[in-house]
Parts: C-alpha cells; sequence; structure tokens
C-alpha cells in the first residue's frame, strides 16, 4: 500500500510545485516519512523526483523561452559544488535539528513570497543581466547548492525568493528556478545515494507520478496562471508544510 499512496499522493503534489518551479521535495520529505520512509532515504528520494519532474517542466519553460540562461547556467555551476557538502553535512547534523532547520527555512521563504517586493519590480523596470549579477549569482550558488543539499530540498525554495527580490519577473524566475533545480537536486541526490541503497520499486513508482504531475504543472503555469497568483501559491503550500512537521515535533 505505501507504493500505491505515494504515487497518488506524488502527482498532485509535484503538479502544484511545478507550477512554482522548486520542485515537491521539500513537501515530499515530511510525506514519505509520514508513510514509514527513513528520513535520509526521503530526502534522497525526493531530490531524484526534484530533478525528474523539473527536466519535464523545464522542456515547456525553454520553449516558451522563459529561462534566463546567464543567471541560470552560474548557479547550476556553484549549486553542483555545494550540494554534496551539505548532504554530507547533512549525516553529522541530529535529525531533529534538521528539521526544526527546515521548519525555519519554509517560514522565510514563505515570508519573502508574501510580502517582498523588489524596488526595481515595484517601479516595474527590467533587472538587468549584469556581470556584476552574473557572478553573484554563481557566487549565491554555493550557500543554495549547501543548504538544498543539507535540507533535502534541492534549493528551489531558496533561488526563486532570491530571483524575484532581483525584480525578475515571476514566471522567469520560476522557469530558471526550475532550470537550476534539475542540477543541484541531481548533485544532492548523488550524494545521499553513497550513505544507502533505496527501494527501487518506490523510486519507480514515485518517478512516474512526479514526471506527470510536472507536465501538467508547468503547463499550468505557461497558460494558465498571472505571476501574482504564483507566487501566493507557494507561499501557503511553505507555510502549511512548516505547520505540519512543526505539530509533529511538538
Amino acid at each position: 500500500m505505501i507504493y500505491f499512496w505515494a504515487g497518488i499522493i506524488t502527482l498532485p503534489l509535484t503538479a502544484l510545485l511545478s507550477i512554482t518551479g522548486v520542485g515537491a521535495a521539500f513537501i515530499l520529505i515530511p510525506v514519505f516519512i509520514a508513510l514509514g520512509v527513513e528520513l535520509h532515504e526521503s530526502m534522497a528520494v525526493a531530490l531524484l523526483l526534484n530533478s525528474l519532474s523539473m527536466i519535464s517542466a523545464s522542456f515547456r519553460y525553454a520553449k516558451k523561452k522563459l529561462i534566463l540562461w546567464r543567471i541560470g547556467i552560474p548557479l547550476v555551476i556553484t549549486s553542483i559544488i555545494g550540494a554534496p557538502i551539505g548532504a554530507r553535512f547533512s549525516y553529522s547534523v541530529n535529525n531533529e535539528l534538521l528539521r526544526i532547520c527546515f521548519i525555519g527555512f519554509l517560514l522565510f521563504a514563505a515570508g519573502m513570497m508574501f510580502f517582498y517586493r523588489s524596488a526595481r519590480h515595484q517601479k516595474g523596470e527590467v533587472t538587468s543581466l549584469s556581470l556584476k549579477a552574473t557572478l553573484l549569482s554563481g557566487a549565491s550558488g554555493l550557500v543554495i547548492g549547501f543548504i538544498g543539499g543539507l535540507l533535502g530540498v534541492g534549493g528551489g525554495n531558496i533561488i526563486l525568493p532570491i530571483l524575484i527580490a532581483l525584480g525578475i519577473e515571476p514566471k522567469e524566475a520560476v522557469a530558471t528556478t526550475a532550470f537550476i533545480v534539475i542540477f543541484s537536486s541531481l548533485s544532492g541526490f548523488i550524494s545521499h545515494l553513497e550513505f544507502g541503497n533505496l527501494d527501487m520499486l518506490f523510486v519507480a513508482v514515485t518517478a512516474g507520478a512526479s514526471v506527470a504531475g510536472a507536465v501538467i504543472g508547468s503547463w499550468l503555469m505557461t497558460d494558465k496562471l498571472n505571476p501574482n497568483m504564483i507566487k501566493k501559491i507557494l507561499a501557503v503550500i511553505l507555510i502549511a508544510v512548516a505547520v505540519k512537521m512543526l505539530i509533529s515535533i511538538i
């Protein structure tokens, strides 16, 4: 039954989170844990699903010319370096502490989605992809990759608020985040894989559901939803997951 419920839950959650480009890892981790999957195995599988779903979504985003390559590629390179370091470090940190850090991270990201608008965005200006912005995005990728690998979330929840804070239009921010998450998630997954075996049937079932969900979610994002709605959806989801995890700890 665990495989059935994992597939049933993964598909709609991935569809919903593909709308925001961050991947569903951060919400699938507590779901998998509730189904009886060990914490670090949950992280590994969730990171793999992040990568697979964002590959599917990114094909559509690239076709729509929404991905900002000059911002995305430096972040990809440096987040790949940071993710394995964070993943390895997670094995020396108490699980309870990891959960608390995860909750704090979710609430911070939700606050960014609800309340923060950059000066550029308020004035309707377009973000300039200067050399300075490119170098800054590359440097921040190390931190994003480390935190993503540490918490098993792929880093999308960190990347998206940063891009929106820079004044990037939400749909472009979502698409660029999705592209980056492919690589940061895959790097983190490989690092977690070194520390244990995975249930391949569980992986196969959830992977199929994840790819299907990503196709649906990316279509909704590009063709059906406006930018402000995308931000609000993400913020509500982040808060709901944080509250659930907090209740489980208490």
